[in-house]
This record gives structure tokens, sequence and C-alpha cells, in this order.
């Protein structure tokens, strides 16, 4: 288990802003990701948690162990903590084999012990048959199953990954994906694991720790996080939702009704607790929980019709635009079929309209 409670100052400076680090809490078995944006003070926390930067204050514990407490003047080293660390830039020394820069991760342990652990790490991540080649002789793939095999030479109580998947392309993404799911399951190490990558987050977390401005702003599973954002920044953050400023012109709680004013419509949502008729609020809904179709003849009852005003496109969707901002996702192919159509007919589903 990790406990972590640490705060750090950056004071403004004539050509800087000034930045506050203040975060709080706990990381046990699984992958941990820290989300957020850059500069949000991701990379900060696994310097601090590492030794590679002094925190004004705070305690970080692993397993009971205190690896640094300003207030009692704790702090040790890097190669004390028994942290696995994975840099961006990897940090592979690039004049020693894939072998050696394993071997030279364990020159702690006895030789034997050393041998046999550098050898079961090869054959775990594959890279036998390659571990005489230098980095720059084997793929980027390989240089990252070696950095991470050497992260874990040590049996570190801890395993901290910034960005593992920087600079990787999609085959390679989801190879390291498959490679850090078998490391959860495998090595049992608790990890943490830095991104601003969502898809990234989802397909690894167990934990999520959302960071903005150097604070953790929400915690939990991703879907948990994805289906009920804490805030209007997490949602923004999160990149999938519109937020819509509107009015509350009618509240029904013998039938879990209310009913909203935006940009002149009237939208159903469910009965808000705690909310007086006329408050502003910003509503949350997702872009891919609106209904669309193309309006075609007398638009059904409760939904709306609007002017398609663009549209953009993924790989995989469709983003039409409309007035007030709105954004609706489509799949790609059934938006091709219709992309002819300037009008169409929206609608919210009741539950969806969350406030923020």
């Amino acid at each position: 288990m990790l406990e972590v409670r640490l705060q750090k100052r950056f004071p403004q400076g004539q050509e800087s802003v000034g930045f506050k680090l203040d975060v709080q809490f706990t990381a046990g078995a699984g992958v941990t990701v820290l989300f957020g944006p850059s500069g949000a003070g991701k990379s900060l926390t696994l310097d601090l948690i590492g030794g590679f930067a002094r925190a004004d204050a705070g305690r970080v514990l692993l397993n009971d162990e205190i690896l640094m407490d300003v207030a009692t003047g704790v702090f040790l080293p890097p190669q004390r903590r028994r942290c696995g660390y994975l840099f961006q830039r990897l940090a592979l020394f690039p004049h020693m084999s894939l072998r050696e820069n394993l071997a030279y991760a364990a020159t702690s342990r006895p030789k034997l012990e050393r041998h046999r652990r550098v050898n079961q790490l090869l054959e775990s991540f594959r890279l036998t048959d390659i571990a005489g080649r230098k980095p720059s002789e084997v793929s980027g793939g390989q240089r990252q199953r070696c950095a991470i095999a050497r992260a874990l030479v040590v049996e570190p109580a801890v395993l901290l990954l910034d960005e593992p998947s920087v600079g990787l392309d999609t085959s390679l993404r989801f190879e390291l994906y498959e490679i850090l799911a078998r490391v959860r399951d495998e090595f049992a190490v608790p990890t943490l694991l830095v991104t601003h990558d969502l898809d990234e987050a989802f397909a690894l977390a167990d934990q999520m720790l959302v960071l903005i401005d150097g604070r953790v702003v929400q915690a939990g599973t991703p879907r948990e996080i994805l289906s009920q954002p804490a805030s209007a920044g997490v949602a923004n953050l999160l990149g999938l939702f519109n937020l819509l400023s509107a009015e509350i012109k009618q509240l029904d709680p013998g039938n879990n009704r209310s009913k909203l004013r935006w940009n002149d419509i009237d939208l159903e949502g469910p009965y808000y607790p705690a909310r007086l008729l006329g408050d502003r609020v910003t509503v949350c809904v997702r872009r891919d929980e609106i209904a669309v179709t193309p309006k075609m003849g007398k638009p059904e009852k409760g939904s709306l019709v609007l002017t398609l005003e663009g549209a953009s496109e993924t790989a995989r969707n469709a983003l039409l635009h409309f007035a007030g901002g709105l954004i609706v996702e489509l799949p790609l192919e059934e938006f091709a079929e219709n992309r002819h159509h300037r009008e169409w007919q929206l609608s919210f589903p009741v539950s969806t309209l969350r406030i923020l």
C-alpha cells in the first residue's frame, strides 16, 4: 500500500507563473492512473515519490515504511526506496546491451541471484533472443519492454511509469498495454501510471485520479468518472461532454421530472434535489448519449429539430455541430449515409441530463 500526502510550491517568477502541488491519495494493488492535462503535476508527483525531488511538506509511506516525512526530516534517497521508475525517455544505457542494462540495475543483489533474475525477466518479456543487442539495435517496443524489465529487476515495492506509451505507434501501444496488464497480474506490483490519454486510462486503470492544477479533483474507476464527472473542469478534460448553461424552469419531485431552458429550448430532465426554480446551472450530457437521426417527416414528440452547422470526422465517429455549441457523436458509417441532410432530430434521454 502506498500512502501519499505531498505539497510542493513553485513561486511566481518574472517569466513564470506560480504553481502549487497539493495531493493526497492511497494506491493499493493494481494500476492507479494519474490522469490530467500537461502541467497538472502528474510527473512531479512521481518524482517526489521516487525521491528525485523534495517536497515542501507531506509524507510518503510504502507498506508502512516511511520514504519521506518533511516534519521529521526523513528522506530516503531513490536507491533505497524500492521504487521501479520508468522515465519518459526510458534512459537505457546506449553503450550497454539489453542484458547489461538489466544486470546493472541489479548490482546490489548477489551474483547468482542477479543472473537468475535477469534471465527470468529477459524470458518473461521475450527479450532472450536479442539480449546481446544494444538499445539502438532493437525496435521501440523492444526498448520499452527492456525498460519495464529493468524497473522490475530489483523486485520493487511499487512501479512508477511516466507516460510509457509516448512515441509508440498504435500496434506498439497495444503491445505495451498487454505487457502492463501481465505485469499487474504476474508480478503483483502496485503501479502508478501517468497519462493524459483517456483510452490508455480505460485500458489500464483499476483506479483513476484526476489531477487539475496540482490537485486531485476526482477519484474512482474510469467508468465511474466518465458516468459522473465531479465538475465542469473534469468534464471538459474528458472531452466527451456537452456543457450547457441552462435555467431551471420547472421542478416536479412527484414525477421525478424537471424542465430546463437552454438556448431558448426546453429540455426535460430528472428531478434535481436541492435546486430552486430560476437557478442557473451547467447541464452535462455526453455526446454519444444524445439520440440523433435525420429529420424525415413529422418529428417525434419531445424531440428537437436543429440545423446542422458543420461536422468533423474521427477514425470511428462523426461529430455533428449544432447551434449553441452542441456536439453529437454518431457512428461514421451512419453519418456517411445521411450527410446530405441539413435538419436533424435530436432526443435527450431524461436520465442523461446531469447538473454539475
